[in-house]
């Protein structure tokens, strides 16, 4: 027994103190990994010295201190009740003759411009039921959790979840070394609003309550909340937020915090949480770090959020198609997590003009038409209850 003690006591300081980089690496990560959740902070502090702890804090710091100088290029804002600048517009003419199966044809593939051709085709070959009502009304789901997926790829090799040409979404599985997750791609940014919860300042919803009473197909994650020991109801908003037009929290103001604004043209923006909001913001969540902005990913390096966690994330590619990712995490032989770095990469496969990390964590979940296609973190719940949702579909 004694040797079995001294041998862990020994490999404890092995790998605590020694210089070796690889395992140096691993050991910063972990660190950092659990000094980014609420309520496994304490992991760090009771493992390792408190010098080394301080360093992963001032490596966060360091991060958050970089991130701070990247914003949005954005043009002046626009009157909400006039989008257009004062413009006048014209409208373009419809055509009055229906269109051909043809014409729904190749609609449908520029809508859908990821999609592997060839894998889709041989999909329909066999699943010719498919086409029974048109190119205009496919709508393919095996996005459960208990879905397998379909034979269906895109041109980067992601498997397809989901097809949905009424609500103009696709839902795409990402995965990656130790993790997986689900990237939501709407093609129709006017369909995205952030919506409060009925109890906002008192207490949350689960997602799909948030989905269901706002009439939504689609919702993921959107604000932080306060969450004292992992207990928070999601009735505190953490940080600012702009839900339909209506005004709720405080603004973060530590240098590093982010805003990603919604505006009444559908267009997407970057800003400093300290920063004013414009009048055109219709939506806005705040956290942190930006992962895109302008089309460049503004993450990666040493002084940075490397730590492995599940994660949440939305954005707005160069198309203005709505970008929403949520990796799963803590679930050992699914799903670890990862870093933001590996969520702007995925994003930037797909186009990513502007996105900003959200609140991760058991936070972390998305669900559409009727169920949750990511696990939550916490395996006794599906979701936490949260203070509002990004919320697409059936919008008006």
């Amino acid at each position: 027994m004694l040797c079995i003690v001294l041998f862990f006591e020994l490999l404890y300081c092995f790998l605590v103190f020694t210089d070796i980089p690889a395992i140096k690496n691993l050991r910063m990560n972990f660190i950092i990994t659990a000094l980014q959740t609420m309520s496994h902070q304490w992991i760090a502090e009771v493992l390792f010295p408190e010098y080394m702890v301080e360093e992963a804090r001032l490596i966060q710091d360091m991060g958050k201190l970089n991130n701070d100088q990247f914003i949005s290029n954005r043009p002046q804002p626009t009157d909400p009740q006039d989008p257009t600048g004062g413009e006048e517009v014209t409208e373009p003419t419809e055509s009055t003759l229906p269109l051909t199966q043809d014409e729904h044809k190749e609609l449908f593939y520029e809508l859908f411009w990821e999609l592997n051709r060839s894998s889709f085709e041989a999909y329909l070959e066999e699943h010719p039921e498919t086409l029974a009502n048109g190119w205009e009304n496919i709508y393919i789901n095996e996005a459960g959790l208990y879905d397998e997926g379909t034979e269906i790829y895109t041109s980067m090799g992601e498997q397809i979840l989901a097809i949905d040409v009424p609500n103009k979404l696709l839902l795409i599985r990402v995965s990656g070394s130790g993790y997986q997750g689900v990237l939501a791609v709407g093609k129709d940014p006017s369909q995205l609003r952030c919506e409060a919860s009925k109890g906002i300042g008192s207490y949350g919803q689960p997602m799909e309550d948030l989905v269901a009473d706002n009439n939504g197909v689609f919702g993921m994650t959107g604000s932080g909340f306060y969450d004292p020991n992992g207990n928070g109801n999601g009735g505190i908003i953490a940080g600012f937020t702009v839900c339909e037009g209506e005004h709720y929290g405080v603004h973060y103001v530590e240098k590093g915090y982010k805003r990603i604004e919604l505006t009444a043209d559908n267009k997407m923006y970057i800003t400093n949480s300290y920063d004013s909001v414009a009048s055109d913001v219709t939506d806005a969540v705040e956290f942190s770090p930006a992962l895109v902005v302008d089309g460049e990913m503004v993450v990666g390096g040493f002084f940075d959020w490397s730590g492995i966690n599940p994660r949440a994330c939305i954005g707005q590619s160069e198309r203005d198609e709505i970008l929403m990712l949520v990796i799963e995490g803590r679930q050992p032989g699914r799903s670890i997590g990862t870093d933001v770095q590996t969520c702007a990469e995925i994003l930037m496969r797909h186009d990513a003009y502007t996105a900003l990390n959200l609140d991760g964590g058991t936070s972390a979940v998305m669900w559409y038409n009727g169920e949750y296609v990511t696990k939550c973190s916490n395996s006794d719940i599906a979701s936490r209850w949260l203070p509002n949702a990004w919320v697409y579909g059936n919008y008006e």
